[in-house]
């Protein structure tokens, strides 16, 4: 899936989902970028530049896990940092992953970048509610952060007919899921602690 043989990951390799199908998603995701993305304020810069770095540098450190690799995301992070500006922000970490790494597809950034972007958005949601309390909206958020763009890419893969094995590793990603979760909670009351303003997502 446009990496190592043996691995696994939410992004989807071109070939997979028919080109026509991802031609359509990346014109939604076109209209989801413009929409997140506009109204950009220079201060909101900064952020952004970080979140991204930090979206590409971890995608990177794969860990073994049950014969495959995983490797984590930080897309509750960054739904929780950013709100819906992480999509355009999403989408050029998988545009740089796809050029220098072949870690996903070009043809499939669009429906990528809405896959992961669902989960991240949710995150940025979760994580504005007022309940539960923060930790357990922090856990939330990151957990279905990863199991959102799973679930989605699995049904994908069935109706593709490339379903085979997506439930064991769906059960893959809802550990990875549960470990994102732990990290998020763990940023998030670092933060609260040396810069808690960080935690209010700029408006959208």
């Amino acid at each position: 899936m446009g990496r190592q043989p043996g691995s696994a990951s939410v992004h989807i390799a071109d070939g997979i989902i028919a080109t026509e199908i991802c031609m359509g998603a990346n014109a939604a995701a076109l209209g989801a970028l413009y929409l997140s993305g506009r109204r950009v304020q220079p201060e909101e810069i900064p952020r952004m530049g970080f979140v991204g770095a930090s979206l590409f540098a971890v995608s990177l450190l794969h860990f073994p896990m049950a014969g495959t690799s995983m490797h984590l995301a930080l897309l509750g992070l960054g739904g929780i940092l950013l709100g819906t500006r992480v999509l355009p922000v999403l989408f050029v970490a998988l545009l740089f992953q796809a050029l220098l790494f072949q870690h996903g597809g070009f043809i499939s950034v669009g429906l990528n970048t809405l896959n992961m972007g669902a989960g991240a958005v949710a995150a940025g949601w979760i994580w504005r509610r007022s309940a539960p309390r923060e930790t357990g909206r922090a856990f939330l958020a990151g957990f279905l952060a990863i199991i959102i763009p799973a679930f989605l890419m699995g049904v994908e893969f069935y109706l593709t007919g490339y379903g085979r094995g997506m439930l064991y590793l769906l059960s893959l990603y809802a550990v990875v899921a549960s470990v994102e979760g732990l990290l998020t909670v763990t940023a998030v009351r670092f933060l609260q602690h040396v810069q808690p303003e960080i935690l209010q997502p700029e408006p959208t």
